[in-house]
């Protein structure tokens, strides 16, 4: 078996596969001030509550939008599963032909977006990954990575306008009736809901132009529900996106 692992921000996402099967899935928050000796209980813990074991864990990759606690987590793997992690990073075979300017600024998490969105969908194929940030990329009729787009998300965008005035509060992040507001509440909602789903449906507008050809929109990301329910831009969700791209790219590595 062989366990995956996406850093993100605000989360940390997991998964054991078997073969190519996803036997399990879990998250946990992403804190910074947390032990190598904490990360480790919680995940044997989430392991033994899954009725799993541990020890038939052989590999483990990791991809991480979080430096500062990239030696925690790879000091928790090689205490609790006594591997040596890999990190998703330059120099990784990932099949992918990445036509950016400069690869290693790509974020390891949209690597394995683009990878698993080439493998399963093929192109061309627009992924948007719904997280901290509001990631889009776009995958070509030659599965290559041509490039995409960086919003905020919905809770930054949230977080930021509570923070930065004196007297809006945070909401709860649920549609509004209409877009037209009647309370502070519901202008809120507004404009941070509906507005965002605009932003969404004309990036994809214009990246459908560029590209020129039918192309699919793919959704992972625990705001892509919300978004589908309310706009007909996305075509399909795959909540575990980025974890199947991880596998994946640590089976394409196995001959390495």
């Amino acid at each position: 078996m062989i366990l995956v692992m996406d850093v993100g921000n605000t989360n940390i996402k997991a998964a054991i596969f078997d073969g190519k099967r996803l036997v399990k899935r879990w998250r946990c928050a992403t804190n910074p001030a947390m032990t190598s000796d904490q990360y480790g209980i919680i995940m044997m813990e989430l392991i033994r509550y899954h009725s799993l074991s541990a020890d038939k864990i052989e590999g483990i990759l990791i991809s991480s939008v979080v430096p500062a606690i990239n030696y925690t987590i790879e000091h928790m793997c090689r205490d609790y599963f006594h591997i040596d992690p890999k990190m998703l990073g330059p120099g990784m075979k990932t099949g992918l032909n990445i036509r950016y300017e400069n690869p290693r600024e790509l974020g390891s998490d949209r690597i394995a977006n683009a990878v698993a969105t080439a493998e399963l969908y093929g192109g061309p194929c627009i992924f948007i990954d719904f997280g901290t940030a509001t990631t889009f990329g776009v995958i070509s009729d030659c599965h290559e990575f041509m490039g995409g787009a960086i919003s905020p998300g919905l809770r930054m965008m949230n977080r930021a306008l509570a923070t930065g005035t004196a007297k809006l509060p945070e909401i709860e992040l649920q549609m509004p009736q209409a877009s037209i507001g009647k309370t502070t509440v519901s202008n809120i909602q507004s404009g941070i809901l509906v507005g965002y789903i605009g932003m969404i449906e004309n990036l994809v507008r214009h990246m459908k132009d560029e590209i020129g050809q039918p192309t699919k929109v793919i959704a992972t990301g625990g705001m892509a529900y919300m978004i589908k329910e309310n706009s007909s831009v996305i075509d399909e969700i795959n909540p575990d996106l980025t974890l199947i791209g991880l596998k994946i790219i640590y089976d394409r590595n196995q001959s390495r």
